[in-house]
């Protein structure tokens, strides 16, 4: 099991659900613009996600060092995951094995 600091204020643990959601999305499909992020998650979600709920979050994200964000041209923004953003992903999906061994699905 990886140890981590579980003081750092920016960890992944300390993301709400929505966020950690556009980090796995982002991971999947990034480099991506911000509408290509939503329509996956919208999927996920089985409902519209709005522009007031995207983009801050997205900007939040960005804030915490956990996605880059650059221009794709001069209206549109892409989405990319930062090293930390992947390792912090990998930490929690580690976390998750941990407690899912031996859970039949």
């Amino acid at each position: 099991m990886v140890a981590t600091d579980r003081s750092a204020p920016d960890m992944v643990s300390n993301l709400t659900a929505f966020q950690r959601d556009l980090l796995f999305v982002i991971a999947s499909v990034g480099p991506a613009k911000g509408l290509a992020v939503k329509d996956e998650l919208s999927d996920y979600y089985a409902k519209e996600i709005n522009h007031g709920q995207l983009y801050p979050n997205l900007d939040t994200l960005v804030d915490r060092g956990l996605v880059e964000k650059g221009p794709m041209d001069r209206r549109t923004n892409s989405y990319e995951l930062t090293p930390r953003a992947k390792q912090e992903l990998e930490s929690r999906r580690e976390w998750e094995r941990s407690y899912l061994e031996g859970v039949s699905a």
